[in-house]
Protein backbone atom coordinates (compact mmCIF):
# COMPACT_ATOMS: atom_id res chain seq x y z
CA UNK A 1 0.00 0.00 0.00
CA UNK A 2 1.29 3.42 -0.74
CA UNK A 3 1.94 5.46 1.81
CA UNK A 4 -0.90 7.67 0.98
CA UNK A 5 -3.10 4.96 1.51
CA UNK A 6 -1.31 3.96 4.49
CA UNK A 7 -2.11 7.48 6.21
CA UNK A 8 -5.88 7.36 5.09
CA UNK A 9 -6.28 3.63 6.64
CA UNK A 10 -4.69 4.70 9.63
CA UNK A 11 -6.33 8.48 10.05
CA UNK A 12 -9.95 6.20 9.73
CA UNK A 13 -8.73 3.71 12.15
CA UNK A 14 -7.86 6.21 14.49
CA UNK A 15 -9.69 9.04 14.20
CA UNK A 16 -12.32 7.75 13.20
CA UNK A 17 -12.67 4.50 14.73
CA UNK A 18 -13.54 2.44 11.73
CA UNK A 19 -12.34 -0.96 10.75
CA UNK A 20 -10.64 -0.85 7.50
CA UNK A 21 -11.04 -4.57 5.59
CA UNK A 22 -7.38 -5.21 4.25
CA UNK A 23 -5.63 -8.24 2.39
CA UNK A 24 -2.39 -9.55 2.81
CA UNK A 25 -0.51 -9.92 -0.20
CA UNK A 26 1.42 -12.57 0.99
CA UNK A 27 -0.80 -14.80 2.79
CA UNK A 28 -3.92 -13.49 1.19
CA UNK A 29 -5.46 -13.54 4.44
CA UNK A 30 -7.91 -11.02 5.30
CA UNK A 31 -8.16 -9.07 8.34
CA UNK A 32 -9.33 -5.45 9.95
CA UNK A 33 -7.48 -2.82 11.21
CA UNK A 34 -7.97 -1.70 15.37
CA UNK A 35 -4.27 0.23 14.88
CA UNK A 36 -0.86 1.50 13.20
CA UNK A 37 2.57 1.91 14.37
CA UNK A 38 3.42 5.19 12.80
CA UNK A 39 7.50 4.45 13.37
CA UNK A 40 7.51 0.86 11.75
CA UNK A 41 4.59 1.61 9.48
CA UNK A 42 2.52 -0.93 10.34
CA UNK A 43 -1.38 -2.21 10.62
CA UNK A 44 -2.22 -4.07 13.72
CA UNK A 45 -5.07 -6.29 12.29
CA UNK A 46 -7.53 -8.66 13.56
CA UNK A 47 -7.68 -11.53 11.49
CA UNK A 48 -11.41 -13.16 10.08
CA UNK A 49 -10.57 -16.12 12.60
CA UNK A 50 -10.30 -13.58 15.82
CA UNK A 51 -6.15 -13.99 16.18
CA UNK A 52 -4.66 -11.02 16.26
CA UNK A 53 -1.61 -9.38 13.58
CA UNK A 54 0.80 -7.20 12.41
CA UNK A 55 1.30 -6.45 9.00
CA UNK A 56 3.85 -4.16 6.96
CA UNK A 57 2.30 -1.40 4.79
CA UNK A 58 4.24 -2.73 1.87
CA UNK A 59 2.24 -6.30 2.24
CA UNK A 60 -1.18 -5.29 2.44
CA UNK A 61 -3.98 -3.17 0.60
CA UNK A 62 -6.89 -1.98 1.18
CA UNK A 63 -9.70 -4.96 0.35
CA UNK A 64 -11.57 -3.02 -2.08
CA UNK A 65 -9.28 -1.55 -3.74
CA UNK A 66 -7.77 -4.17 -5.64
CA UNK A 67 -11.14 -4.07 -7.75
CA UNK A 68 -9.88 -0.69 -9.36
Amino acid sequence: MTSTCYEQVCYRTEQREESVQLRNLKSGQFGYSFGCTQAGETVQVRLTNGDLDSWDRSECVEAFSEAL
